[in-house]
């Protein structure tokens, strides 16, 4: 059942007498505004948050805000299942479950964002968590709000004006274009799955990718596949097919039958590559990664995307280089967190800790 109540807003350059909360948000509105929203991305659908809560142990928390004047917005949240709410989370999203954040039939500003987060203040979660799209980067730079955590992060995002062959001809870099051409000749067989039917090979390669980046990281194999267990998984996967239909493409490469590198990207509005693996001996050689771009860069200009977004980058300087080489731009952005215990600070200590203990090497 939803839940309204009215919150009275402070007024201030702009005159608010309340805004109205109902959560969880109608889904009807929600589809909507997600139809509307040129910046929204698939992981802020209602249809995400369904696959989260049918994968995860959480529950639909999405808040919706009237804000006479304004506008109507939507800020997807799942809350723990099981928990009580002074001891769970509430968040949009848990981590590795992409970017959530605001959609709104209206311009988002400063002044809608306060508002928003003194509603979130009120709530009884342990901890808060928002990490909203870096392309609304600017309108999230609030001014320091008491009891909110700010921390710094960074994606890549390529805009897609222009069309594909301008962005072939004007924003591949020549060795990305030299790369895509060997790999065109090097016989791969490309294939783009909608159904989930490939999530099995998929899945074979990211394990294959988890040894190599322990290897690179200098971090035991056993801690690298627990920490990928507890990030993704082959239900995980299943679940974004089975709820995103074919917003969900996943592309594989392969070379003489045997799978080379995927990535899989969510389709709506705007594209959002959100996963990548391979298999270094045969990719390395034939560039499968820059193809497996190359098509699904194409595919979004073909679909009447606004941007291919190319996902958190954080502060690697080569995940940044290989962003950049497409064309892609790095945008700072910030996630924000409210916590009545200082669980994030413990967290990266310990973090700290263990990396020191295992001689772990940041790439």
């Amino acid at each position: 059942m939803n839940v309204s109540k009215f919150i009275g807003i402070k007024t201030g350059p702009t005159q608010y007498n309340h805004m109205r909360v109902t959560s969880p948000a109608s889904r009807d509105v929600w589809v909507e505004l997600a139809a509307s929203d040129s910046n929204a991305l698939v992981t802020q659908s209602p249809e995400w948050l369904e696959a989260v809560c049918a994968y995860g142990n959480y529950v639909n928390a999405s808040r919706m805000y009237e804000i006479p004047g304004r506008g109507t917005y939507i800020l997807p949240m799942v809350r723990s299942r099981y928990l009580p709410r002074i001891l769970g989370t509430l968040a949009g999203y848990p981590s590795s479950w992409g970017f959530g954040g605001i959609l709104g039939n209206a311009p988002l500003g400063q002044q809608e964002i306060k508002l928003i987060f003194e509603d979130l203040l009120k709530q009884r979660e342990m901890r808060i968590k928002i990490r909203p799209n870096p392309l609304l980067s600017k309108a999230w730079e609030i001014a320091k709000i008491e009891g909110v955590i700010v921390t710094p992060r960074l994606a890549h995002v390529l805009d897609l004006e222009g069309g594909f062959p301008f962005i072939w001809s004007h924003k591949f870099r020549t060795n990305t274009r030299r790369n895509i051409r060997k790999s065109e000749a090097s016989n791969l067989v490309v294939e783009c799955d909608t159904t989930g039917r490939l999530i099995p090979v998929f899945f074979q390669l990211y394990e294959h990718s988890v040894k190599r980046w322990a290897q690179m990281q200098n971090e035991p194999q056993w801690l690298a596949k627990l920490r990928a267990v507890q990030r993704d998984s082959i239900q995980k996967f299943s679940a974004w097919a089975k709820y995103l239909g074919e917003a969900f493409r996943l592309w594989i490469a392969w070379y003489q039958n045997e799978p080379a590198a995927a990535i899989i990207v969510l389709q709506g509005a705007n594209a959002h590559y959100t996963r990548g693996v391979m298999n270094q001996e045969i990719a390395g050689p034939t560039r499968a990664n820059d193809l497996l771009h190359k098509l699904a860069i194409e595919d979004a200009c073909n679909a009447g995307c606004r941007y291919y977004h190319m996902g958190e980058t954080g502060f690697s300087k080569s995940l940044a280089r290989f962003k950049g080489r497409f064309g892609a731009v790095a945008y700072p952005y910030s996630e924000f967190r409210i916590e009545r215990l200082p669980i994030s600070k413990i967290d990266k200590r310990i973090r700290m800790i263990i990396k020191r203990i295992i001689g772990f090497k940041d790439v």
